[in-house]
């Protein structure tokens, strides 16, 4: 075992032991419930289904990458603290699997995302066995999230069971009533138009659950290079596609776009940024792209409209800041 794996196991276990979780208490002694979860979006799924039965904790926040983020003491202590910890899966938190498999020894914790059928999974590009892990890009896939969340504070909290599915459901029909406004609209941009060019493969579920054409300078990780080969590869599409706009992310610096605007302009052909999508992570926290749907919400919209296809400026519920 590694030195670091020693320290990280005990840290764990120290603030196991100083919680006086290994006491023997009951989790229904405790309300409201204290959920960890990782990324912004699973939070907000678990916020929306316990409602105040819950204390949600999202240990990354807007423009965070989840690809690279390592655990921090404070983090530790808080899932070592929590009733439930919900993380991604599907190899999302590259740098925190291992973390997660040893704490799911002693711990309540569900890695939510692998709840997504193997048959509706994309494959990963780069890593053989293993999966694109962007499942929220598709809200269709995002309702089996949902349901596997509300699994999860029921297995928890049953006594909180008739709440949990109510919230639930009220969710699940908000989000296809999104999902009828991303078909509406995205059908409005031009066929020879229905190609989403960003800064990383985030958007491959959204391609195929929409019908565009997604292409990203940096893979599905974020972890992995953009060599001068493929910015080179993506000047020339561009060139050739006449290409108008591509797309930076909160969460990914945005020097691998510029590189290809600049390529492109060289050889003539103009292309500007139709704007920052969220990808892994959402917008600030008590704003309305600060929740899943308005994170989906936000992007559908701005592809739509810098591609050349009609969506109001709002978005569907007009609650869209107007810099989106």
């Amino acid at each position: 075992m590694s030195l670091v794996r020693t320290t990280r196991a005990l840290i764990l276990t120290i603030t196991l032991l100083t919680a006086g979780l290994f006491s023997g208490l009951s989790l229904a002694q405790a309300k409201p419930l204290n959920v960890v979860a990782t990324t912004s979006m699973i939070a907000d799924a678990a916020r929306q289904v316990a409602g105040d039965r819950a204390e949600v904790r999202a240990l990354m926040g807007p423009g965070v990458d989840p690809h690279s983020y390592r655990q921090t003491r404070s983090d530790i202590a808080a899932m070592a603290r929590a009733d439930l910890v919900l993380w991604h899966g599907l190899y999302l938190e590259a740098q925190l699997e291992e973390f997660f498999l040893d704490l799911e020894k002693r711990r309540n914790v569900v890695a939510v995302g692998e709840a997504i059928d193997k048959a509706q999974r994309l494959s990963h590009a780069t890593y053989k066995g293993r999966y694109d892990p962007h499942v929220w890009m598709d809200p269709q896939l995002w309702e089996t999230v949902v349901l596997a969340v509300r699994d999860a504070l029921i297995k928890t909290d049953p006594e909180g069971e008739t709440t949990y599915r109510a919230n639930a459901d009220k969710h699940i029909a908000e989000i296809a009533k999104l999902i009828d406004y991303m078909k509406a609209v995205s059908v409005t941009v031009p066929e020879t138009s229905r190609v989403l060019l960003t800064a990383h493969d985030a958007f491959s579920y959204f391609g195929r659950g929409y019908d565009f054409e997604v292409l990203g300078i940096q893979g599905i990780s974020t972890e992995s290079e953009a060599g001068l080969r493929r910015v080179e590869e993506l000047v020339n599409t561009i060139v050739d596609r006449k290409i108008s706009a591509v797309f930076v992310e909160s969460s990914v610096p945005e020097r691998n776009v510029r590189a290809l605007i600049e390529g492109a302009e060289a050889r003539g052909q103009k292309v500007v940024i139709g704007g920052t999508l969220f990808s892994d992570a959402m917008g600030e926290p008590g704003t309305y792209e600060g929740t899943y749907i308005g994170m989906i919400d936000h992007n559908v919209t701005l592809i739509t409209r810098a591609l050349g296809g009609n969506a109001p400026e709002g978005g569907f519920q007009g609650k869209l800041a107007a810099a989106s």
